[in-house]
Order: structure tokens, then C-alpha cells, then sequence
């Protein structure tokens, strides 16, 4: 039997999981990867935290070296673009960074191109003459932009720095770049910071920042980046909640406000796409085109309580690599879906969430009837030193008292990211809210609470909603 081609386009997480796992299980296969940059199995995740000084040096982001990789048995093409698939006879054309140009043949094709930066449609960012990181205006996404900025702070010595988004990435980076010494100013378009999670959430992030003296200005819009007179320095205009304009000058200007999945070369080969302009996949990975996959921030999300939607993330972008990976080899494994659990750390404090708030909820055409209630039990006993309270909204379907979401915010070491995957485990399992307290977690005075915090804020929300729980349920044939 001959031998099975599988290529992979793209070296970040989900083109790598894939690869690894075809040549996991089928160590006769031809797995090769092409990687656009020199920088595969990279941790895009961790870039706040080398620019911060806290990663000492670059190289310590590869989740895995070069070598490492190619110590598997894959072939790693990198400086190496796909330009183009050749459906009919599979084969992918690439271009390596000598423009020298090849038709790779495959069995099998994992896209797995990830996704860009929003370039918002402010003055001065996008068009002729646009300003970049030789004005000390960035995007950042890949370590090709993490490198620009970070000899934008070699040469200009920067003083002060303007992020634009309050995101996940604008948070951490906001943190990096104060830790650094730099003065630091966040603008964020909507109401409050971090606005996947309620305001009243967010607010907390939002105190913690100005505590660690970031200036935060929210209901604020960028309309203009533009080089001072001196033309050293870049400064941002805006108009804040209440239309006044004003302009801020800084050395550095950090533009993080998202993603879009990156699909031109799929999309110019005949690929459907789907929710967000994210390809189409099912939940087996595999594209419209035939004997091609995609997975990773590229492809539409199976989420476990919406269907199909676009939700980028890394555990998500491994988990369906793997399973692409698998699959490409003649396998028949399906992603079980996503519920969209999510962490950041914010100086210290630590946000995370899963499943659904109550307006998603709402909005997912579902048989529902959402309600979300608010608590503050404490991380451990509060007769042991140091106990502080987790912020926690629970929301769940009165209905059937189905947990339908969770989002929590507490301090550094308040096990947040542990407790958000209590909710998450039960989410996956289909648990009613009430299901939380029949949980046997475990329980020591210092790090928790005989009812832990999330069976607490569990208890909350059955106090305020049993009794429509159980009319609702009374009224239902």
C-alpha cells in the first residue's frame, strides 16, 4: 500500500496537532507542513508576556523546537507560502522565500491558516501612506509583529503607549506594557473592558487596571492616528461617550481590537464558508472540497449549546487539529464542540468564562427562558488568613434549570481558572444547575469551603429561581 500524503498549511496550533497526530498513528505517512513564516509551533498566547520581560527571550515561546518537529518524521517547509490548490489533482502550489515556486501532491489537505488582525477603518491605519511600525503603530498577531514591536521599544525608547481594544489581548498587553514602565492609555469602543463578559464584571477589571495606573477610557472611538509635528511620535484621535474629540500623543501605538479568519486561499479554491466568513467544516473537520480539512481559528466552531459559530481559540485550534489530523488518515473521529471557556490574568486579578451569558442565551433561538444571577462566596474558610471573594455570575434556563453559562472574577490566587472548568466540565455534561451541589470536590480550610465557591454561586441562582424551575417544569406535559 502506498504511502499516505498528508500536508498541512499553517504552523501554529491546529497545522501542527494535525500533523502530529497523523504521524502518531500512521508513522509510514508522508506528513509535511508549510509554514508561511520561520517560526512554527510558536505560542501566538504568550506574546504578552515576552514583551513584558517576564518570557526572557523568544525562542522560549516554541511549544516545540524546529528540530524537535522534524524529529518526528514530518517534513517542515517554512519561509514557504501556499498560493494556490489545485483541487482536481490535488496539489498544493507553494513559494519558498527565494520565490522558487512547487506543486506539492497530497492524499489529504489540512488547512490550517488561522486567522489576521482587524485593521479597523480608522484614518491613517488603512490606505496610502498608512502609518506602521516605522511610525510606532502596531497590529499584533504573529512573532513577525511581536519582533517590529519590540524593536520599536529598542529604538524609541518609548515613555507612553496607546492600546486601542480592552480585549483579551489588549488587556494583557496593557499589563506588559506597564510592567515595562511605560504610561499606558486603553481605549475601548464599547461600555466597560473585557465585553465577553457582563459589565458589572467587567468594571472590576476595569478598577484594576486604573489601580495599577493604566488611564482607561471606554464608549470611546479611535477616529484618527496620525505622526505629530515633529513626525517622531504618533498620536490618536478620538471622541469619547459624549462626542468630545480629543487627541492623545504617545511613542507607541498597540492596535488590538481582533481577528478574522484567514481564508483567501480556500475561499479562491471553491470552499464554502460559514458563520464570521470562517470555512465551513463539519464536525469531522472536513471542507466542501473533497479530501480537504480545516481546523483552528480559520474554521467555524461546533459549539456545544449554539451549533455552528466562529469562536478562536488555541484549545479549541488543538483539539480539531487533532481531530483533522486523524481523520485525513482515514479516520472517523468528530469534535465534540466548544463551549467557549475562557481565562486572562489582569495584574491580579483573574477573569474567565464559559458557556453562555444571559443575552446569548436569549438570542440563540433555543426553547429558554434565561436568568442569571449574581453572588460573592469566598475562595476558602474566612477564618483562614487571606480569603477574598469571587465575583460569580451564574446563568441557567428556569425552564428546566439546565446551567446554561458562568463567568467569574477574583484575585490571582483564587483557583479562578480551576473553578471556571468545574462549570465547563458540567456544561459539556448537560448538568441542571442544581447538579452543581451533588459534585464531591474536594475541600481544606486554606484553599476552599466545604460548599465551594461554585456550588455557593450555584445555590444563589437555585434560591432565586427554584421556585419558576418547578412552576415551569409543573406546567410542561
Amino acid at each position: 500500500m502506498a504511502r499516505k500524503r498528508i500536508v498541512a498549511i499553517g504552523g501554529s496550533d491546529a497545522g501542527i496537532s494535525a500533523a502530529l497526530r497523523a504521524r502518531e498513528l500512521d508513522p509510514d505517512s508522508e506528513v509535511t507542513v508549510v509554514v508561511a513564516d520561520a517560526y512554527p509551533n510558536f505560542s501566538i498566547c504568550g506574546i504578552p508576556y515576552y514583551v513584558s520581560g517576564e518570557v526572557g527571550h523568544w525562542s522560549d515561546l516554541a511549544h516545540r523546537t524546529l528540530a524537535d518537529l522534524k524529529a518526528t518524521g514530518m517534513q517542515v517547509r517554512t519561509d514557504t507560502l501556499a498560493t494556490g490548490i489545485d483541487v482536481a489533482s490535488k496539489r498544493l502550489a507553494v513559494r519558498d522565500a527565494d520565490g522558487r515556486t512547487e506543486e506539492l501532491p497530497y492524499d489529504a489537505l489540512i488547512i490550517g491558516t488561522g486567522a489576521v488582525s482587524v485593521r479597523p477603518p480608522i484614518e491613517g491605519l488603512t490606505g496610502p501612506g498608512a502609518l506602521g511600525p516605522q511610525d510606532g503603530v502596531h497590529l499584533l498577531h504573529s512573532m513577525g509583529d511581536t519582533f517590529e514591536v519590540m524593536q520599536s521599544i529598542a529604538e524609541r525608547r518609548p515613555r507612553s503607549a496607546v492600546v486601542i481594544g480592552a480585549g483579551y489581548i489588549g488587556l494583557e498587553m496593557a499589563e506588559a506594557l506597564t510592567t515595562r514602565g511605560l504610561r499606558v492609555t486603553q481605549i475601548e469602543a464599547l461600555p466597560e473592558v473585557l465585553p465577553t463578559v457582563d459589565p458589572e464584571l467587567g468594571a472590576l477589571v476595569h478598577a484594576e487596571l486604573t489601580s495599577h495606573g493604566v488611564e482607561v477610557m471606554t464608549g470611546t472611538q479611535v477616529t484618527e492616528i496620525a505622526r505629530s509635528h515633529s513626525g517622531e511620535t504618533p498620536h490618536v484621535r478620538a471622541a469619547g461617550p459624549d462626542g468630545t474629540t480629543f487627541t492623545q500623543t504617545a511613542d507607541l501605538v498597540l492596535v488590538v481590537v481582533g481577528v478574522h479568519p484567514d481564508t483567501k486561499l480556500v475561499t479562491t479554491a471553491g470552499a464554502k464558508l460559514g458563520a464570521k466568513g470562517a470555512i465551513d467544516v463539519d464536525e469531522h473537520m472536513r471542507t466542501s472540497l473533497p479530501d480537504v480539512y480545516a481546523a483552528g481559528d480559520c474554521a467555524v466552531t461546533h459549539h456545544r449549546l449554539l451549533g455552528k459559530t466562529w469562536l478562536p481559540l488555541g484549545t479549541t485550534a488543538h483539539k480539531q487539529g487533532r481531530i483533522a489530523g486523524e481523520n485525513a488518515l482515514g479516520g472517523y473521529r468528530w469534535f465534540a464542540g466548544s463551549l467557549g471557556t475562557q481565562v486572562v490574568k489582569v495584574f491580579d486579578l483573574v477573569a474567565a468564562r464559559t458557556g453562555l451569558r444571559d443575552h446569548e442565551a436569549r438570542a440563540a433561538a433555543r426553547d429558554w427562558a434565561p436568568a442569571t444571577t449574581g453572588s460573592r462566596p469566598d475562595d476558602h474558610k474566612a477564618y483562614y488568613p487571606g480569603a477574598t471573594p469571587i465575583s460569580i455570575r451564574v446563568t441557567g434556563d428556569t425552564s428546566s434549570g439546565l446551567l446554561l453559562g458562568a463567568q467569574l472574577v477574583g484575585r490571582l490566587g483564587a483557583e479562578i481558572s480551576k473553578r471556571v472548568d468545574t462549570y465547563a466540565t458540567a456544561l459539556f455534561h448537560g448538568m441542571p444547575v442544581d447538579g452543581l451541589n451533588e459534585l464531591d470536590l474536594s475541600y481544606t480550610p486554606p484553599l476552599g469551603s466545604p460548599w465551594d465557591a461554585v456550588q455557593v454561586a450555584a445555590q444563589a441562582w437555585m434560591s432565586e429561581h427554584q421556585l419558576d424551575v418547578q412552576r415551569r417544569m409543573l406546567r410542561t406535559p
